[in-house]
């Protein structure tokens, strides 16, 4: 059982509740009497008048967002002990259905997907939790956390109630809820809210479509508070009845307050999600929101008595290919780093932001924070040299069998992966031409390629670059076109439209490219494990690219944190023993990855990387983080 201190001072009457398996004991002040209050879990987290009831006391939100899916599940507790550390008493985290269910049926809940032991573990710290299951979050995930294979359906309309779609989110819901039901508040588990949906104001296709999810989650068993949460221009149509509206914002807008006061009268404010931070795009600087402007528009929240979540207390990193990317003013992709500038680093360590805000929530708590975890040890080690290389030609044999279609077919139909399609990474188109030209994308392109006569590079396709000319001559040659899928948007009415590779024909002097074979190069951890039985060759002067290039990282001890810098590679991914760390671009702003201990080893450590376009043939691993140029958010 926990015991935990509840005070009431003047104005402000501040309580901070720890869980208990049976039930929880508090202590009241009044003019330094302390009052032994028991109270059971009959009463879950309530709207009482301007203020929240938790278990029929008076309770303040001040809670924080930590994603299981971006941080090494050996660092869980450690970043949740921060949180607590720092005076918050919940935690909020999405549940990601696009890493849950990868293939239509095949359900993920295990390793760093083990979503129920993540909770049990916030439990443990005592933390409260609020999630958001979906079935779209966001969260500047690839298609907003939305499986791909959604889109083999050419007629889906996501974020709808089209049969396709519904039909899928109960399935999805069939699996994740009754896993989520005894870690309700009133079975002895942390959860006291769940969030429908999530910025439905601000897309807000389908009048029926929250209703359904509402309906959803309830009739599955959730029976704590509903939530929905909407940003300025989603306010006013985010709403479902029944649900309690909350608000995602950077400034206060005593406008949005006002008008969520008068439709939502005699009910606590809760910013459910205050952003920290932002996100980062490839060929961007970084973004940071000064320490000074955070700090302000917490203390108003604070002093106005409204609850508190900020968004992202820890960011961490878009391992793999997660990572989402937006659609205006143009398409640009979102960097592997997902730092965010919260108060938390992405490697675990503390800001200034977060001594501030430790300091301003320590007036809030009853009893002195608890003391700060110490920080993990960052290590620089030796540079990693590569010694071999493996053609992208060469690797080919490895992927899964090649496809052959007269017209060029899509990432997310391609016959493969159970029928699945392919989510992630790259894939190589090939067919044979036999004259010179102008080759034009059309636009078909999604989102870049690298285009090859006979395997010589001659050019690359984007959403600018649409045209390239090809040499003349008469025999016939092969053309390869290299498609990277570098993320699907992850917001807006653009959603639907997220197929990726070639999506339509490509002209060769205004006709069709046909008769295609097309390999799918998705990156699995299977296919770089695969790849250890290629034919590498000792790396030679000048290799060909692209391709994928080993090394070796070697640890002496326990392994601690590092980053790694490729100030003279240009474009590419990494793999640590097998594990895909997150990609590389030369444009920034990030120049360094962070690799965190629990994914090394005491001793060799193999390093594949792939390599779209030249390299020095180094990986450096410095012991601090290099985000790139910054620039404060407006």
């Amino acid at each position: 059982m926990v015991v935990v201190n509840v005070r009431s001072a003047h104005r402000r009457r501040c309580v901070l509740l720890l869980l208990s398996i049976t039930g929880i004991i508090i202590y009241r002040h009044f003019s330094g009497q302390a009052e032994k209050v028991k109270i059971s879990r009959k009463h879950g987290l309530k709207v009482n008048s301007s203020q929240f009831m938790l278990g029929g006391e008076p309770f303040r939100i001040l809670g924080g967002s930590l994603h299981y899916f971006r941080v090494p599940r050996a660092y869980w507790k450690d970043r949740m002990l921060k949180m607590k550390a720092c005076g918050l008493n919940t935690l909020t985290t999405y549940v990601p259905w696009n890493l849950h269910e990868p293939e239509r049926g095949n359900f993920q809940f295990s390793a760093g997907l083990d979503l129920e032991t993540f909770l049990q573990q916030a439990a443990d710290v005592g933390l409260w939790v609020i999630l958001h299951p979906g079935p779209y979050v966001s969260s500047d995930l690839d298609l907003g956390g939305l499986p791909s294979w959604l889109l083999k359906d050419r007629k889906m309309k996501l974020r709808t109630m089209y049969a396709g779609f519904t039909q899928a989110v109960d399935a999805f819901l069939d699996k994740l809820i009754p896993k989520m039901i005894p870690l309700q508040f009133k079975k002895g588990g942390p959860i006291i809210a769940m969030q429908v949906e999530h910025e439905y104001g601000s897309f807000a296709v389908d009048k029926q479509y929250m209703s359904f999810l509402k309906e959803a989650l309830e009739s599955r068993g959730i029976s704590e508070l509903l939530i929905t949460s909407d940003s300025h221009e989603g306010l006013k149509n985010g709403g479902v009845s029944g649900v309690l509206r909350t608000l995602n914002l950077r400034k206060i807008n005593h406008e949005d307050i006002k008008y969520l006061e008068s439709v939502q009268p005699n009910s606590p404010v809760l910013i459910t999600e205050y952003w920290t931070g932002r996100f980062d795009g490839w060929g961007d600087l970084h973004h940071v929101l000064p320490v000074e402007d955070m700090v302000g528009v917490v203390r108003e929240v604070l002093r106005r008595g409204m609850s508190i979540n900020l968004h992202m207390f820890h960011g961490g990193t878009n391992f793999g290919f997660m990572s989402g990317a937006v659609a205006k003013p143009s398409y640009k992709a979102l960097i592997s780093s997902y730092d965010y500038d919260a108060p938390l680093s992405e490697a675990g360590e503390y800001t200034p932001k977060y001594h501030l805000l430790r300091e301003l929530f320590s007036r809030y708590s009853s009893d002195p924070l608890p003391e700060m975890p110490a920080l993990r040890w960052k290590e620089s080690y030796e540079a990693a040299i590569m010694y071999r290389h493996l053609s992208l030609w060469d690797a080919l044999p490895f992927t899964k069998e090649p496809f052959k279609s007269r017209s060029p077919v899509n990432m997310e139909n391609l016959p493969i992966n159970n029928k699945n399609g392919q989510a992630y990474g790259y894939t190589l188109y090939e067919t044979t031409i036999t004259t010179g030209g102008f080759l034009k994308s059309g636009n078909n392109i999604r989102d870049r390629a690298l285009v090859f006569v006979n395997r010589g590079f001659i050019g690359t396709f984007d959403y600018k670059n649409k045209e390239l000319a090809v040499s003349d001559g008469k025999e016939a040659r092969t053309l390869s076109l290299l498609l990277e899928n570098c993320g699907r948007v992850h917001s807006g009415y653009a959603m639907d439209n997220q197929r990726k590779g070639i999506v339509g024909d490509v002209l060769l002097n205004n006709m069709p490219l046909r008769d295609f074979t097309i390999y799918s190069l998705d990156m699995t951890q299977s296919f770089i494990d695969s790849l250890y039985r290629a034919p590498w060759r000792s790396l030679p002067q000048k290799p060909i690219f692209p391709a994928f290039l080993q090394g070796r990282l070697f640890v002496d001890g326990y392994p601690s944190d590092t980053f790694v810098k490729m100030p003279s590679w240009s474009k590419g991914v990494i793999f640590i023993n097998s594990q895909n760390v997150g990609r590389y671009w030369h444009v920034g702003p990030q120049q360094a990855l962070y690799i965190p201990g629990p994914f090394l080893n005491s001793g060799i450590n193999q390093v594949i990387v792939f390599e779209e376009e030249e390299s020095d043939f180094k990986l450096q691993f410095e012991n601090s983080p290099d985000l790139g140029m910054s620039v404060d958010i407006q």
